[in-house]
């Protein structure tokens, strides 16, 4: 089964009610959310000027979203999203935290939404950015309706049945004045990638994990439409869900990030 992963220290964790696992995802009267990124209230800190510069550019700067098809090596910057990374590269305010994440089914929302509460809170770094270096099983996240409807939810076996990912649970519509509320939109009780974008967190999609999932796809005979492995790894390109940014692969961008300063966390 795809997810099913080798627990390392932060799978081991207790998975509770945080909203992380497939479970705690699935928690009831929680409501969908496949509208644009950040939709709903704003949640970047209060004087975080700098943060919220780079959220207004990254949102005006374009994706590449109408592919045809595209190869396995990505050799020109019109076939990423080459300026919105671009941005997210020369951001100078701080600290700048990046992380590997790899685990579709483990804490990584949770430990990136804990780093932001204790950098804005504790540290009263207001302009914090953290960065999901978003592959492996985690990528499949980063996939609007249409895609997991068509092909994932046949590739997973139903299980689950939907993007779990981007739901925004009951909690995700309390007061964020109260920053301190237990249950409230800073809490365990909301981790999700539609509040997380909100709150400014950018997440990096990855060309190499689109081109090799497609590649198992065609492999299992997923391809109701008899596409090419160019045109299958265009359309999903095309859905990836708004606000992320395209990289030309995960790996090769992790070297760009560190050389930009930002933090390595996994």
């Amino acid at each position: 089964m795809i997810l099913q992963k080798p627990m390392n220290r932060r799978d081991a964790m207790k998975m509770t009610v945080t909203g992380f696992g497939i479970a705690g995802a699935a928690a009831v009267g929680m409501r969908s959310a496949w509208g644009a990124a950040a939709a709903g209230e704003d949640l970047v800190p209060a004087g975080a000027k700098t943060l919220r510069e780079l959220t207004t550019a990254l949102a005006k700067s374009p994706r590449h979203r109408d592919f045809k098809a595209v190869p396995m090596i990505l050799t020109s910057p019109d076939q990423w999203d080459a300026e919105a990374l671009d941005l997210v590269l020369r951001y100078r305010g701080g600290p700048r935290q990046l992380w590997d994440n790899t685990a579709l089914n483990s804490p990584w929302l949770n430990l990136m939404r804990n780093a932001m509460n204790a950098q804005i809170w504790s540290f009263r770094h207001p302009n914090f950015l953290a960065v999901s270096a978003t592959h492996g099983t985690a990528h499949l996240a980063l996939y609007d309706d249409f895609i997991w409807r068509k092909y994932l939810i046949k590739f997973l076996k139903g299980n689950p049945s939907r993007n779990l990912w981007l739901t925004e649970p009951p909690a995700s519509e309390e007061s964020p004045s109260t920053f301190e509320n237990p249950e409230g939109v800073f809490s365990p009780h909301d981790n999700s990638i539609t509040v997380l974008q909100r709150r400014g967190l950018v997440f990096l999609a990855c060309h190499n994990e689109v081109w090799e999932l497609t590649m198992a796809l065609h492999r299992k005979g997923i391809n109701p439409d008899h596409l090419s492995h160019e045109q299958m790894a265009a359309q999903f390109t095309n859905h990836l869900i708004p606000g992320a940014v395209l990289t030309p692969g995960i790996v090769g961008t992790l070297p760009e990030l560190e050389l930009a300063g930002f933090g390595y966390a996994k």
